[in-house]
């Protein structure tokens, strides 16, 4: 067995590893149950309301919105925040210290990141399809549909996370990565007709992932009659195709350009004084 594909496995048992500490962390399983059980309580007090212009369940219609931008949001905060975390207390400098230590950390990192996203999936999906029976209608195929997108999604917001967080100078910093993510969220359509908006800015939305993520989620989880309220009264399957796959090259061509710079630029000394800022900031 080479170095790469010892670092490949160790990775994946970290990841594990990681994921199931979250569970045994009371502060950890409080804050995901928070979330999902407010998500599902706003859905049951929408179940009587109507999408406008048809007769289908406007909770129904927000499910595949609130799966979308918790990809989104978790996919590209999260992946920054646990870099810039781990950067901070010299996680990142024992890795890079480690023969490919880098390579076992990042494949670590993101099959935590995958694990925890699918899990939360998973949490408000299924209870949603036995709230609202007109998710899913085609049944197999509509689920088959969801994981291609789904798959996607995270390829298109996880690296973009994980450069995002190699350029953050501390923990403190991701707050600004957030406003952005969140403004985005303010005009991507995401929880919301897309088409209520100006024109221009639904084109400022279509540039980027979370739009195409929250209609590929619709797409598949919705019934052709909700299309109504689309651009173009239309699906559009193979533009969702092309930019998500287009965001995922685009991050992944970035990611490892970023991370390796950040990697070079790690020394006892910096982790010496940003822990030493720290220290000043808590006194």
């Amino acid at each position: 067995m080479n170095s790469r594909t010892a670092a490949l496995r160790s990775g994946l048992a970290r990841g594990w590893i990681e994921y199931k500490q979250t569970w045994t962390n009371a502060d950890d399983v409080v804050g995901q149950l928070f979330f999902v059980l407010l998500f599902l309580g706003t859905l049951f007090f929408m179940r009587n309301a109507t999408l406008p212009g048809t007769s289908f369940s406007l909770g129904a219609a927000t499910v595949p919105g609130i799966l979308g931008a918790g990809i989104v949001f978790n996919g590209l905060t999260g992946a920054a925040g646990y870099l810039a975390v781990d950067r901070e207390d010299g996680t990142l400098l024992r890795a890079k210290a480690t023969p490919n230590g880098m390579l076992g950390y990042l494949v670590g990192k993101t099959t935590a990141l995958t694990l925890a996203q699918v899990t939360s999936v998973a949490a408000v999906l299924i209870p949603c399809l036995f709230a609202f029976s007109a998710l899913a209608p085609d049944g197999g195929w509509s689920y088959l549909h969801l994981a291609w997108v789904l798959v996607l999604g995270l390829c298109a917001t996880m690296p973009i996370g994980a450069a995002l967080g190699s350029l953050a100078n501390s923990a403190r910093s991701i707050g600004l990565i957030s406003l952005p993510v969140m403004g985005l969220g303010a005009i991507s359509g995401i929880f919301y007709p897309i088409t209520a908006l100006p024109e221009w800015v639904q084109g400022v939305a279509q540039v980027f992932p979370m739009y195409w993520l929250g209609l590929g989620m619709r797409s598949a989880l919705l019934p052709d009659s909700a299309v109504v309220v689309e651009i173009g009264q239309s699906w559009r399957p193979l533009p969702t195709l092309a930019v998500l796959v287009a965001w995922s090259v685009i991050g992944l061509a970035l990611a490892p350009v970023l991370l390796r710079r950040m990697a070079r630029r790690e020394a006892g000394s910096s982790v010496a004084e940003r822990r030493e800022k720290a220290m000043q900031r808590v006194g």
